[in-house]
């Protein structure tokens, strides 16, 4: 999308740079992350307001390093070093970058020594800060130019200004949220160094987003993929109200879906909104097909192409679709390649990442693929989506079929459905919905022994998971009430059959993630 007041963010590769798209668009201004090897095109293509440089696995110091592009240098817009970001600009613009002895990683405290923009309204001189550092390479002499505007015992170059270039770098990471006033301050740099009014808002977004999609699509119809989650449900409601009819979706019933869904989307859809909908009960295909998959890459990878698969049969049944839409997110597409092919590690491919077969010949319409998570359930309201839907969970593309480590049949599909619903209901019930981020159970490839009566049992074990999150980057165990996991134990075990035990997930993201494959 094309917005006249953004900020480019180049990755270098860090694991967290997506926390820096999400600050400075909760500082209401719209960002884009683009990998260093494009950073010039992009730059040329966005038209920034402003530049935020990302920190990154890399040393500056070794040949070959990351290098931010020279047209940006030279550019004169604001700009904003990170880790990385700060030693390749110290690098490149004259200044000295050695190799340290140990590094500094985890909390830290900066002294504040001077004034500058980046502390307007927040921090003092002389007032010490919690920071988070990651860093092993350091600043050793400044840039012309610079000056010292906060140290700390490891970095004695913590914070680093060239006020009359408006070039701001810190050694410490300010967009997770172990640097309690990073937020504030990536949002004086938007504000008052950028001087970005911060009015980017979902009503916009929407706006912008329509023109967009009839644009694109023109007079051409268009299929959905609808899997009754937040975001399909989204990106289906803004592209009917870009292009009305020329929209038909497509609900795919694998048999991996939770209980009652299949029921909830057809009559939402097809009932309420009037949508062109076409069911389709695929689970004869599906559970074949997953029959002696254990492989957790294997089974998304069979589901995303069978998903694909049936798609193209419902296009041709269709005739004439030259689009399918998705419901891909940003998340996805940064964990999965980083963005447009970044250098970040990938963490797991997402069934709706990645393209169609060259056969379909179909082109892609992803009108949600720059929002986060949460900005899809703001623009679900701005559509008038109801809360039902936008309020709910997130649910994987796989569906369940992640959720069941080892094979997956019929039966433990119907066990996994039973015991997930009581899990949500009791949920529900103790008003403990909203305070979480996701909540689910797992069926284990693991049989434990019980007694139940007077009888021996020998049945699955269940783990129960539930989170709480901003963006789904990170997230944290939920810690439930006292009375909460004996009650919703005892209602499992008595009323699902197959189950003898359940267990709860403490594990945070990381070091695991939030599904268990």
């Amino acid at each position: 999308m094309e917005h006249p007041d953004s900020i480019l963010i180049v990755d270098f590769g860090s694991q967290v740079t997506q926390l820096i798209a999400r600050r400075v668009r909760e500082a209401g201004v719209y960002s884009e992350i683009v990998p260093f090897q494009s950073a010039e095109a992009a730059f040329a293509r966005i038209n920034p307001a402003a530049v935020i440089l990302s920190g990154g696995p890399a040393s500056v110091v070794d040949e070959n390093s990351p290098r931010i592009p020279q047209a940006i240098l030279d550019s004169g817009l604001p700009m904003l070093g990170i880790c990385y970001g700060q030693q390749a600009l110290t690098e490149q613009l004259g200044g000295k970058v050695e190799k340290g002895d140990s590094g500094e990683f985890g909390e830290a405290f900066i002294t504040v020594e001077g004034e500058c923009s980046l502390f307007d309204g927040l921090w003092a001189t002389g007032e010490r800060h919690q920071v988070w550092m990651s860093h092993g390479d350091k600043v050793t002499a400044l840039a012309p130019g610079f000056r010292v505007v906060a140290t700390s015992p490891g970095a004695p170059y913590a914070i680093i200004a060239n006020e009359e270039r408006r070039i701001y770098a810190m050694q410490f990471h300010p967009e997770v949220v172990h640097t309690p006033d990073g937020a504030k301050l990536i949002a004086n740099f938007v504000r008052h160094v950028a001087g970005l009014s911060g009015d980017w808002t979902m009503a916009e977004f929407r706006a912008a987003k329509i023109a967009e999609i009839r644009e694109q699509v023109g007079s051409a119809k268009v299929i959905c993929g609808l899997s009754g989650g937040v975001d399909s449900s989204v990106a289906a409601l803004l592209i009917h109200e870009a292009i009305g009819d020329q929209l038909t979706c497509v609900f795919v019933d694998g048999g991996i879906l939770r209980q009652g869904e299949a029921e909830q989307v057809v009559s939402l859809f097809r009932g309420h909104y009037n949508i062109p909908l076409v069911h389709v009960d695929a689970q004869d295909l599906f559970m074949d097909g997953l029959a002696g998959v254990t492989d957790p890459e294997a089974k998304r990878k069979f589901i995303g192409k069978t998903f694909i698969d049936v798609f193209e049969a419902e296009a041709k049944k269709i005739g004439g679709a030259e689009f399918l839409a998705q419901g891909t997110l940003y998340p996805d597409v940064i964990e999965s390649v980083s963005f447009t092919g970044g250098p970040s590690v990938t963490i797991k491919s997402h069934h709706n990442v990645g393209g169609l077969p060259e056969r379909m010949n179909m082109k892609l319409v992803e009108p949600l693929r720059e929002l986060f998570k949460d900005e899809v359930r703001v623009l679900g309201r701005e559509l008038g989506l109801p809360d039902v839907f936008v309020g709910r969970h997130p649910f994987p593309g796989p569906g369940l079929a992640i959720r069941i480590p080892g094979e997956v049949t019929r039966e433990r599909c119907d066990i996994l459905r039973k015991a997930d619903a009581i899990y949500l209901e009791e949920i529900r019930k103790a008003g403990l919905y909203d305070a979480i981020w996701q909540a689910f159970a797992v069926l284990l490839p693991v049989r434990s022994v019980g007694v139940m009566g007077d009888g021996r049992t020998y049945d699955s074990v269940l783990a129960l998971r539930a989170v709480t999150s901003v963006d789904g980057m990170t997230a944290q165990a939920f810690d439930f009430p006292g009375d909460f996991l004996p009650r919703v134990t005892t209602r499992i075990i008595n009323e699902v059959k197959g189950i003898n035990r359940v267990v709860y997930d403490y594990t945070s993201k990381p070091p695991g993630t939030i599904e268990w494959e």
